[in-house]
C-alpha cells in the first residue's frame, strides 16, 4: 500500500523457513497467541516472541488489521478506479486521495495509468459520486477509468465461498 512508509522500506531483511511460516502464519490470523504460533511451528515460546520481535524491528511485519467483510460493513460496491495524473503531481495526489475514507488501498504503478485504486461504497450513486464528483475533480487528475469488482478472492486465512 502507498500510505505506508516504513523505516526499512527498500531493504530486505534476511528471512528464512522459520520467519517465512511465522509471517504465513500471521497472515492467516494475526490474532495467533505466540503459544498457538509456537507449537503450529514446533518452536519454543522464547524463539516466537524473539523472532516476531524481530520481524516487527527489520519492518517486516508492519501492523496487524483486521480482515472485513465490505458487504456486512454496509460497503455493497467495490471498483477499482485508475487514475492519470500530472507529471510530478504524485505527492499532492497521494495526500488527497488519502484523505478519502472510501480509498481502501491505493498503489502508484506503472503503464497507462499512474495511481489504481480499491474503493467500496454503499452502492452505485455513492460510487458515482465518488468518481464523478471527488477524484476527477481533483487537482492534477487527468482522467480516470473505473472496473466494477463483481467478486474477490477470499484473504489468506479465509475459506473461499463456492
Amino acid at each position: 500500500m502507498f500510505d505506508r512508509m516504513t523505516p526499512s522500506a527498500g531493504r530486505t531483511a534476511p528471512l528464512d523457513a522459520t520467519d517465512r511460516r511465522i509471517v504465513a502464519e500471521l497472515r492467516a490470523d494475526g490474532r495467533l497467541s505466540m503459544r498457538s504460533l509456537a507449537e503450529r511451528l514446533h518452536i519454543s515460546r522464547a524463539s516466537a516472541y524473539s523472532r516476531v520481535e524481530r520481524l516487527h524491528r527489520d519492518g517486516v511485519i508492519t501492523g496487524y488489521a483486521a480482515v472485513v467483510d465490505p458487504e456486512r460493513c454496509g460497503m455493497g460496491i467495490s471498483a477499482y478506479v485508475y487514475l492519470k495524473i500530472s507529471q510530478h503531481s504524485w505527492k499532492a495526489v497521494r495526500r488527497r486521495v488519502l484523505e478519502i475514507p472510501e480509498v481502501w488501498q491505493g498503489s502508484l504503478v506503472s503503464g497507462d495509468y499512474d495511481l489504481v485504486l480499491l474503493v467500496r461504497t454503499p452502492d452505485a450513486q455513492s460510487l458515482r459520486d465518488l468518481v464523478l464528483n471527488r477524484l476527477q475533480t481533483m487537482p492534477d487528475v487527468t482522467s480516470s477509468h473505473t472496473v466494477l469488482i463483481l467478486d474477490e478472492l477470499p484473504s489468506p486465512g479465509r475459506e473461499p465461498e463456492l
